[in-house]
């Protein structure tokens, strides 16, 4: 099935321009994974991921994805909520001090439960603790219809940059 996609960039350029959300559940809290293995990050990437059609770091060799995770500018966090993990976070500072919100989500049973708001404000408030000028992300029309009204409401603008594209998925059941 060919579908076409929209992706949205958006930006956050000071932290009080945050709408803070704290974790819904006593037992819930997010923890850096570091370091985090291969097989670690594999596995949160196909929970959060799968049902949205990610498939980029999926097709990358153990090598590489090795070394981007050992990368100094890179780092992972897990939302854990008791003893089930519900989701994650990957931040990517670059050259300029712009951080990037790699990759961002909940597992299924997760989303829609106050959540994502109480993560986002976590991997915005560890993005600005690591200097960030900015912390930007973008999000697109394959993933939950949930991620946009989050980004905005938590308080990032849409950068003007929009991109159009089309991916071939597989015919559904």
């Amino acid at each position: 099935m060919i579908v076409e996609v929209t992706r949205t960039f958006l930006e956050m350029r000071d932290p009080s321009q945050l709408d803070r959300r704290p974790l819904p559940t006593a037992d819930s809290q997010v923890v850096r994974r570091s370091p985090c293995s291969v097989h670690q990050y594999r596995e949160l990437y196909r929970l959060v991921g799968e049902g949205w059609h990610w498939r980029d770091r999926l097709a990358w060799s153990n090598e590489r994805l090795t070394e981007q995770l050992a990368r100094p500018n890179v780092s992972v966090w897990e939302l854990r909520v008791g003893n089930a993990v519900g989701g994650y976070f990957e931040l990517e500072i670059d050259e300029v001090g712009a951080v990037e919100i790699v990759y961002f989500g909940l597992a299924s049973q997760f989303i829609g439960r106050g959540f994502g708001a109480a993560m986002l404000t976590r991997a915005v408030d560890e993005a600005f603790a690591l200097g960030a000028s900015r912390v930007w992300l973008h999000t697109c029309t394959l993933d939950s219809p949930h991620a946009l009204p989050n980004y905005k409401a938590r308080g990032f603008k849409e950068t003007g940059h929009v991109e159009q594209y089309v991916v071939q998925l597989p015919d559904p059941d």
